[in-house]
């Protein structure tokens, strides 16, 4: 195979960097900051977390003048970047802090000094644990909650930017943390996941229509995590769990938005989510976005199983497979980029697309002040090889993102997965750019 080139790609293809606020920020506490639902869950399930926390982070809030310098000298010129919603309501919805709106005003100037594009991302799970009190996402006034916050974001940060990426992988946070439990703020239940779904749906396209309202010339899109799913075996039985599977993990949520309706047929519990709808919501649900993010990292490999309640579906662990795996224990699999992209590229009047986040997490080893780290640049290499497979098969693809910039907080895996570019060392806060940061910097000039 032909080394890799970024000549290979548009002129006006977009290449970037993927981060979220309370992964890196810190400063939990800091300038008039409210509590956010991962403030309060990290000293919930200290035993689940192992004790750790987004408290710190990288520091981003404090170093974020040199993070921002670093990454222009390794040729990153679009950032995504999340806003913390209660760094700006620390209450959720009423007082705006101000020191707040500076510090995000701040990081923008600086961002574009350095001709760096800013592409913010509105929500990436930290709900503020105020609203959580009312029922967080279970609560239908989570829209108009979420609408305010939104409107306070552009009108705030819109005279610089153009970029807006509404929710970050609804599905995720609705499951894990208001079904499974396993992430903020700790809910479980199917009733309680349902809820949650439609009016995380509801607010994901209401979200889009405050901007576009507000700045008619902005770029507005939103991202899903999405996972290639097949069946493990040619049994019509493993076929169907992985419908079902492929439902939950990649349609729930893209389908209402283009006014297709949920997609409940062959999950019929998914009806029960009629109960939460009112007069106009599935007019209400779409909207037509400027841009779909798509998120991914592997694929997932389905059998039916009687055992597992509602979807009679389960996920082979990969570390049963035989295959290499990542930290995370995700098969190592970059062909799924090249699939996911496919597939939503199938659906009727889709709009552009962008890989909003794509990336590997190895362990990381520092030698005589360096990092060599051969599997994650060979991944990297790998799903951009996909990505642009998928490019000259005709798919509308735009962008890619690295998750991520900096070694972080990764949500209930605390710090022990690696995803960066960058490597942190979280007792001294020091970052050494990876050989992986290397190649992405000389493949980006």
């Amino acid at each position: 195979m032909a080394p890799l080139k970024k000549e290979a790609f548009d002129d006006d293809f977009i290449w970037g960097i993927s981060t979220a606020a309370y992964q890196i920020e810190g400063a939990h506490n800091k300038d008039g900051k409210g509590p956010s639902i991962w403030d309060v869950f990290v000293q919930k399930k200290k035993s689940l977390l192992h004790g750790q926390h987004g408290n710190i982070a990288c520091d981003f809030y404090h170093r974020y003048t040199d993070d921002l310098i670093l990454m222009r000298k390794l040729n990153i010129y679009n950032h995504r970047f999340s806003i913390a919603w209660s760094r700006i309501l620390p209450e959720g919805n009423g007082r705006i802090n101000q020191q707040g709106i500076d510090f995000y005003n701040k990081l923008i100037d600086r961002s574009l000094e350095l001709g760096i594009r800013p592409w913010v991302t509105l929500y990436h799970w930290d709900l503020p644990h105020a609203l959580d009190r009312n029922g967080g996402w279970t609560n239908r006034d989570v829209k108009e909650w979420f609408g305010n916050y939104v409107a306070i974001c552009v009108k705030h940060f819109g005279d610089r930017v153009k970029d807006w990426i509404v929710l970050n992988e609804p599905t995720v946070f609705c499951a894990a943390g208001y079904f499974f439990g396993i992430h903020a703020p700790g809910k479980n239940g199917l009733d309680t996941f349902l809820a949650a779904t439609h009016h995380t749906a509801l607010a994901q396209a209401h979200g889009a229509r405050v901007i576009k309202s507000l700045q008619t010339d902005s770029n507005v899109g939103t991202t899903f995590s999405c996972s290639h799913v097949q069946p493990f075996s040619a049994s019509e039985k493993d076929a169907l769990a992985a419908e079902r599977a492929d439902l939950l993990l990649n349609r729930l949520f893209i389908e209402p938005l283009l006014g297709l309706g949920y997609p409940t047929g062959s999950i019929k519990v998914l009806n029960r989510i009629e109960k939460y709808m009112q007069q106009n919501d599935e007019q209400d649900l779409k909207f037509n976005m400027d841009f779909i993010g798509l998120q991914n990292y592997t694929r997932e490999i389905i059998k039916h199983s009687y055992f597992v309640p509602y979807i009679q579906a389960k996920i082979v662990n990969a570390k049963n497979r035989a295959v290499e795996t990542t930290a995370m224990n995700w098969e190592v699999y970059p062909e799924s980029v090249y699939h996911t992209l496919k597939k939503f590229s199938a659906y009727h009047n889709i709009p552009p697309l962008i890989i909003t986040e794509n990336g590997a997490a190895f362990p990381d080893n520092v030698v005589n002040g360096k990092i060599d780290d051969p599997k994650r640049k060979q991944y990297l290499q790998d799903a951009i090889q996909q990505v642009l497979r998928a490019k000259q098969e005709g798919v509308n693809v735009k962008g890619y993102f690295v998750w991520t910039f900096l070694d972080n907080f990764e949500w209930a895996e605390g710090y022990v997965p690696r995803f960066g570019l960058v490597y942190v060392d979280f007792s001294t806060q020091q970052r050494i750019v990876k050989a992986s940061g290397h190649w992405y910097a000389e493949f980006l000039k």
